[in-house]
């Protein structure tokens, strides 16, 4: 059966480093929407807290309820429902409409558009919006943005930062004369965290540098991350290819010499996407995949009973014209997860 290995000394590693360029663990808010980009929801939910991380961030309220219990607060950047959320809730609130829908007493963080244009309330409905939570009884605990441009070499990352920076001093001026409490402010990203020399936000919201990778242009200074997750697929069956056999749909790999080649219980059904032949793949062992990657099984020069799909998916990104995200977010979520 196919399954992800998850590499615990690797995700403690990161977030070493992600503690330190925060400047604490506290300041910390780890990622974990669309099933922790892949790895698993609730087991990276318990080596977070096992580590010592007390915010996360999710995309929906069925998410925050499955590790409500692993942390104190708990930002939800998508939800569509308006029922009573748990204290350690915080709601992402995206327009002046959805303050009016939602129930007394929700915690929520005003999301403003700094730039980017995407979600989010605009500077002049700031003031109207802050008055409207107070209406609304709603607790005001978090303001923040999001960086279109945080992970290349560009202006457009100062400017969204004097943007907010703006914004902020604008919150407090309002805040103070509502004589209500002055929220926390975030908007760093894993790229704007490190991104920056001296973080002085509330907290950072780290997502795939948590995971092993920063999509941040070289000329920056990463850090040496280290990917957590492995794919592992089980052998199927074995057979004796022919000089000048066929292997697959299409026949797309013609064999130029006798071989022995396995079948492997892991396809695009699975989320490995399908190789379109104009790139060759190796895995970390040195196999290649041999021809079109099927729905549920795939082809290897190889007799493992296991192997290694991959450890690291930037050489899938850059086959596939993609970023990181993208391979470890399309992975089945049903894949069985293992910890080491």
């Amino acid at each position: 059966m196919a399954k992800i290995i998850l590499n615990r000394e690797n995700l403690f590693h990161n977030l070493n480093l992600i503690s330190k360029q925060a400047k604490g663990i506290e300041k910390v808010a780890i990622v974990l929407k669309d099933n922790a980009y892949g790895h698993g929801l609730l087991e990276i939910a318990k080596l977070a807290s096992e580590y010592g991380i007390k915010k996360a961030v999710v995309r929906t309220h069925e998410e925050a309820l499955k590790i409500n219990n692993f942390f104190e607060d708990v930002l939800i950047l998508a939800d569509v429902e308006n029922s009573t959320y748990s204290h350690t809730f915080h709601i992402a609130v995206n327009s002046l409409e959805q303050i009016k829908k939602l129930p007394i007493n929700t915690k929520v963080h005003l999301k403003i558009d700094s730039g980017m244009h995407r979600n989010g309330i605009n500077k002049k409905q700031l003031k109207e919006a802050i008055i409207g939570i107070c209406e609304q009884n709603l607790k005001f605990t978090g303001l923040f943005t999001h960086y279109r441009c945080a992970d290349e070499l560009s202006t457009d990352f100062y400017w969204q930062r004097s943007n907010f920076e703006q914004i902020k001093q604008e919150v407090k001026s309002t805040c103070e004369k509502l004589s209500i409490p002055t929220p926390k402010f975030h908007s760093a990203n894993s790229s704007a965290l490190f991104r920056v020399k001296d973080f002085d936000e509330d907290f950072a919201r780290v997502g795939i540098a948590t995971y092993g990778y920063l999509e941040t242009d070289t000329i920056f200074n990463n850090p040496k991350l280290k990917p957590v997750m492995s794919f592992w697929a089980q052998k199927i069956s074995t057979r004796e290819i022919k000089k000048g056999q066929r292997i697959g749909y299409g026949g797309s790999y013609f064999a130029k010499k006798d071989m022995t080649v396995s079948t492997y219980d892991v396809g695009y059904g699975d989320g490995f996407l399908r190789l379109n032949e104009k790139h060759k793949y190796i895995t970390p062992k040195g196999y290649k995949i041999l021809g079109r990657v099927s729905m549920d099984n795939l082809s290897i020069n190889s007799q493992d009973e296991e192997v290694c799909i991959f450890d690291d998916v930037r050489q899938l990104a850059k086959i596939h014209d993609t970023i990181t995200y993208e391979i470890i977010t399309t992975l089945n979520p049903n894949i069985k997860k293992e910890i080491i």
